[in-house]
């Protein structure tokens, strides 16, 4: 019965080692909380900024302004300044909570599995912002919201199969909002808070609580 319960144990180090060597488990459910809230605040201070944008109208496209503009005038520099400094608290915050993760179960943030993450999340990205940077020159204004929502959903769902699974429910919660955001337009502030800030906490917190929490007397 001993050497059962031993070879059972050695199969379950070899599956967790093999786990840790593939998958990136070191995100942090507080990452996902950071991220959330940074989403919320960026979505409140962008409100009033965006209200007195002469390109807030609602239409689906831009027949006012058909003229090829640059991202500047579109968003403006209030808009870009907190667009900015909204991504980059978000990222810092989650590297910061990641690596204090990483730290406390032995595990190098820089390695193999974070590199194949990141090269999954990054690539998606990026051609959502490629085209998503077209379609705002062209004036297609009312997608630019469930674009960037519909991209992220994909490339998180991309990146699942490299980290902790839960994050592609996530990314298809993002999609799902995207796809609905397509239907009202005009509304991508919403959407966007909804989806980058209220998503974001729950699955942070719902994260931290399933792998994270401190329970009391083991």
């Amino acid at each position: 019965m001993t050497d059962k319960n031993s070879g059972l144990e050695t199969l379950k180090d070899i599956r967790q080692m093999m786990e840790r060597s593939s998958r990136f488990i070191s995100l942090s459910g507080l990452s996902g909380i950071a991220a959330g809230v940074c989403a919320l605040a960026g979505a409140w201070f962008a409100y009033d900024v965006i209200g007195n944008s002469p390109y807030s109208n609602r239409d689906t496209f831009s027949e006012r302004y058909p003229d090829i503009i640059s991202l500047r005038e579109f968003m403006g520099h209030k808009l870009f300044a907190i667009a900015v400094g909204t991504l980059i608290s978000a990222f810092l915050l989650a590297l910061i909570f990641t690596w204090i993760k990483s730290k406390k179960n032995n595990i190098p943030v820089w390695g193999t599995s974070s590199r194949r993450l990141i090269w999954n999340v990054a690539f998606p990205l990026a051609a959502g912002g490629l085209f998503l940077l077209r379609m705002i020159q062209l004036g297609y204004f009312g997608l630019i919201a469930p674009g960037c929502l519909i991209f992220y959903g994909l490339a998180l769902i991309n990146a699942s199969k490299y980290t902790l699974g839960e994050i592609r429910y996530l990314g298809y919660c993002q999609v799902l909002l995207g796809i609905i955001n397509c239907w009202f337009m005009g509304y991508g502030l919403y959407f966007w808070a909804l989806g980058f800030g209220v998503l974001h906490i729950v699955y942070g917190a719902s994260m931290w609580w399933k792998y994270e929490r401190v329970i009391s007397g083991e």
